[in-house]
């Protein structure tokens, strides 16, 4: 694994939770008994990366250490573990382009080349703080490749045109439609589906359930 450090300039020496993620912060904590406070740290460092602009500063990780009266080395051990938790700065519209071979076969490199002329290097934010990216393992959505993350949302089947035009919009503070980009409804085949397309395949009407099966009384009665 990489050797992942803080970024202790830009973190401050401060911070704290905006007040409508504490009930969050009480959801993920009630999970667990009170002396096994320290398994919500996961959930605790994600909500502690949302609310400090898509990183963990070394005093957001603090703050989560002491929430859950942890020393603060074992949270540090856990957020530069795991990848998810981004240990620098990141635009406000931060890309994570998978380039596992399922999306790399499908022109992943492509896109890769697109980020690094349309924002830079790896990890490098634009001047109007808007854009970053990185490369990013598997992201769990190889039927649509190629794809990226862009925050919580995925934009899939995309060509290096229309991942141009994605970045373009969110530049200038336009919005960008995510989900595929080619015409096909979620992972579906393009063009529409080509089986299973009875509608009472979906819409329930087949999960009615008049008789519990192997009941005492259920069999139907045989004439005699």
């Amino acid at each position: 694994m990489a050797l992942r450090r803080f970024d202790l300039e830009a973190g401050g020496d401060k911070f704290s939770f905006k007040p409508e993620t504490e009930e969050k912060i009480s959801f993920w904590r009630g999970k667990y008994p009170a002396d096994k406070q320290r398994s919500a740290v996961i959930p605790m460092l994600w909500l502690a990366q949302k609310d400090n602009g898509g990183w963990l500063s070394e005093p957001a990780m603090r703050e989560v250490a002491d929430r859950l009266e942890m020393p603060y080395i074992r949270v540090y051990e856990v957020a530069t573990f795991y990848t998810m938790f981004r240990l620098q700065p990141v635009g406000k519209f931060h890309v994570q382009l998978c380039g596992t071979t399922p999306c790399q076969l499908r022109g992943a490199e492509d896109l890769k080349e697109v980020c690094k002329r349309e924002i830079g290097k790896q990890m490098f934010v634009t001047d109007d703080q808007r854009l970053s990216w990185e490369e990013v393992e598997c992201l769990g959505a190889c039927v649509n490749a190629p794809m990226v993350q862009i925050n919580d949302d995925y934009f899939e089947d995309l060509t290096p045109d229309s991942l141009t035009a994605i970045l373009g919009r969110l530049r200038n503070g336009a919005d960008a439609a995510p989900g595929p980009q080619v015409n096909r409804v979620n992972s579906a085949p393009e063009g529409g589906a080509k089986s299973l397309t009875e509608a009472s395949l979906f819409d329930g009407s087949r999960n009615a359930v008049s008789v519990l099966p192997n009941l005492p009384g259920s069999e139907p009665k045989k004439d005699a």
